[in-house]
């Protein structure tokens, strides 16, 4: 792949590190890193000092929009087949077709200004093929970090498609952490209680047994992995985090001890609040009566606990639990959670925290991305507004850029001003 090299001007800055934005800034990019970033001026004769001449980049005028780091979608499902006719067909797809599908979900969602994602549970280990095409350039999508098939017991939450893997016992569990990282897991997901779509259980319905929840957090962490759980209810949950559980998702029913503890261990929580309240998503899928109840009779009491979530300091983390790309309430599934975020006690700046820095520091790559700062890969967005006081900015991505590379049919939002030797106008040398 040849060097790419380009330069964001007439912007203002945004990120998790800042108070205030950067105004009348531009950002530098060269070979998929900022190599500067700051007032307009100043990076601009860092430019010239450095490429006299012909070999400057093109510069792209970004008309007083605003840079901000691309977002991370810490909970989600490519292959996601939940009960209704839509979930039956994807259910039903071969492995060659279910991979397509995926890689058409990850496009996707990349357009909408996601540039990393972890997946959750995905079916056949097509998430590994999927991670190498995108890595390879073979296919176009967001930075994937996967933890493979989820672990539950026999007849657990889930366990009706591939996305899962039954075990029974301690054994059995330290088994299943092992194949995942065998197959090329990042992270390990466990299913210690009930959820929203499992018919013959309730959220409340506990699912494995101290010395297995122990084999998984025990086991995975010898191995350097971090350990994810589905869980609902805050008894399982106080017990998983004191045995060293690093990430709750869903969390639907917290206590304010359950909360004090996760903040006291660093445990960090992926709240969904979507999925308490996606009516929309649920039709358009045809999801049964039973499973909306569930789902929708959650809402209060999920809102409830993402506020004794902050309130406690546990550190939390954007994930949609819906496709990130879906459409809903105007936009997509991703920039919604980020607004419920923001509107349920985050605000926008910890709205948009929860979707760059800590998910970032989480996953062990802040040194890399989650910021716009100097040494940090170019995953960029560019938005209408404010994102440090206005969550809605998200909803208005005009351009995205991946690696460096402005990644076509993400948004127009810049103006060609110069263009490297040989750069049709309009384009960033690559």
């Amino acid at each position: 792949m040849q060097r790419t090299s380009v330069v964001l001007s007439q912007c203002h800055v945004a990120d998790a590190d800042r108070d205030v934005l950067l105004e009348d800034a531009a950002v530098w990019v060269d070979d998929g890193t900022i190599r500067a970033v700051g007032p307009q001026e100043r990076v601009l004769d860092q430019l010239r000092e450095e490429l006299p001449g012909e070999d400057r980049p093109a510069e792209l005028e970004l008309g007083g929009r605003t840079v901000m780091p691309g977002l991370f979608n810490m909970h989600t499902h490519f292959s996601l087949a939940l009960p209704g006719p839509l979930g039956a067909q994807i259910a039903a797809m071969t492995p060659h077709e279910l991979a397509l599908y995926m890689a058409d979900g990850a496009r996707r969602s990349l357009l909408c200004g996601v540039t990393s994602v972890r997946c959750v549970a995905e079916s056949d280990h097509a998430d590994f093929a999927l991670r190498a095409a995108i890595e390879a350039g073979r296919a176009e999508g967001p930075r994937i970090f996967t933890a493979g098939r989820a672990l539950v017991c026999t007849g657990g939450h889930g366990h009706e498609t591939s996305s899962t893997l039954e075990c029974d016992g301690a054994d059995d569990f330290r088994r299943g952490v092992r194949a995942q990282i065998r197959a090329g897991a990042d992270l390990i997901k466990v299913m210690i209680s009930g959820g929203i779509a499992g018919e013959h259980e309730s959220i409340d319905t506990r699912q494995l047994t101290s010395d297995e929840m122990a084999a998984v957090i025990s086991t995975a962490h010898e191995w350097n992995r971090k350990v994810t759980a589905h869980a609902g209810p805050a008894p399982v949950i106080l017990e998983a985090v004191e045995l060293g559980l690093d990430c709750v998702e869903h969390g639907y029913q917290l206590t304010p001890e359950t909360a004090a503890a996760m903040a006291r261990h660093g445990c960090a929580l992926v709240p969904t609040l979507g999925v308490s309240r996606c009516t929309e998503f649920f039709d358009s899928l045809g999801v049964p009566s039973w499973m909306q109840a569930r789902a929708l009779g959650a809402g209060p009491r999920h809102v409830e606990s993402y506020r004794m979530a902050l309130d406690a300091g546990v550190p939390v983390m954007l994930g949609s639990d819906l496709p990130p790309f879906w459409d809903i309430d105007g936009t997509n599934a991703t920039a919604w959670e980020y607004g419920l975020m923001a509107e349920h006690g985050a605000g926008p700046r910890g709205a948009l925290a929860a979707a760059t820095t800590v998910p970032a520091a989480w996953l062990g790559v802040g040194d890399r991305v989650g910021t716009v700062g100097e040494g940090k890969e170019a995953d960029l967005l560019v938005v209408d507004g404010d994102p440090l006081t206005d969550a809605s900015a998200v909803r208005r991505v005009s351009m995205v850029l991946q690696r460096g590379r402005v990644v076509p049919g993400a948004g127009s939002g810049a103006t060609t001003r110069s263009a490297a030797p040989g750069v049709p106008a309009g384009q960033a040398a690559s």
